[in-house]
This record gives C-alpha cells, structure tokens and sequence, in this order.
C-alpha cells in the first residue's frame, strides 16, 4: 500500500526519482513495469502494471458504446505510457504530461494507495487551500465509517 507524501524530482531529461520507501515496496510487490497516465493533465498517476491491469479488466465489462468509457479511454491513453523503471529507480514521465501538469523540477509524490500521484508542488498546495475539506465532506466520510 502507498501512502505519505514524498518530495522529489523529475530531473531534465523527464525521469522521475521515486522516493525510496516507494521504491522499495514497489521492487518486493511489483516489479519494474507501470502505466504512467492522467485523467485531466494536471496530475501524472503512476500504476504498477499490475494495479493499472486491474483496471483495463473492469473497463472490459463496460460496454464499447458506452460515452463515459469514451471519454475515460481518450483520456488516459492521451497521456499515457508504459514505462520501466531503470537501475536508479527512475522512470520517464511522458512529454505530454510534464508539459501539461508542470511535472518537472521538484515535485509531491503522493501514496494514493494502490497507484501514486506526482504534481507540482505549488499548484497542489493552491489547490488544497482553495478547496479545503468541508463539514460536508466530514459527513460524506462519516458515512464510510471514517
């Protein structure tokens, strides 16, 4: 399971350092093989191959016709890649995506539990002080027990 926050940097040539402790757990449950992707441009997701296979496999039962899985598909296919994660432990971030999400320099990498997130540090935090968590937000947990 990935969790935390870990500050790191996706060097001039686009390759993402990942954070040891996420690299560790990755090398004992993973291997080396993920899809990196995005479903808005603003946030790269990093899925071990495996975790992104678990998802091709339930957008397999949704219909072809089906505009929302249109739309999803476009999408990460768009911005994504399969990438290999070399003897450093970096992987390449697609182009597209660094451009997009201003995925360069120093980054966040955040453990989203069975994928991690990279963003840009400043325009993460600017978002989670224009949206913090409401009353109704606590509610809408409340009711998952959390």
């Amino acid at each position: 399971m990935f969790r935390g926050n870990h500050p790191t940097r996706v060097d001039e040539k686009g390759r993402l350092k990942l954070p040891a402790e996420f690299k560790r757990h990755i090398e004992e449950k993973y291997g080396v093989k993920f899809y990196i992707t995005s479903e808005d441009g603003k946030t790269a997701k990093v899925y071990p191959i495996e975790e992104w296979e678990k998802i091709e496999q339930k957008l397999a039962a949704v219909p072809s016709f089906n505009p929302a899985k249109k739309k999803f598909l476009d999408r990460v296919n768009y911005y994504g890649q399969v990438a290999e994660m070399d003897a450093q432990g970096r992987i390449l971030v697609p182009q597209i995506l660094r451009e997009t999400a201003k995925v360069t320099g120093d980054v966040v990498v955040f453990g989203m539990m069975t994928y991690l997130e990279v963003t840009n540090h400043d325009a993460f935090r600017q978002n989670m002080e224009a949206n913090p968590l409401t009353e109704s937000d606590a509610e809408s947990l409340a009711g998952f027990g959390l």
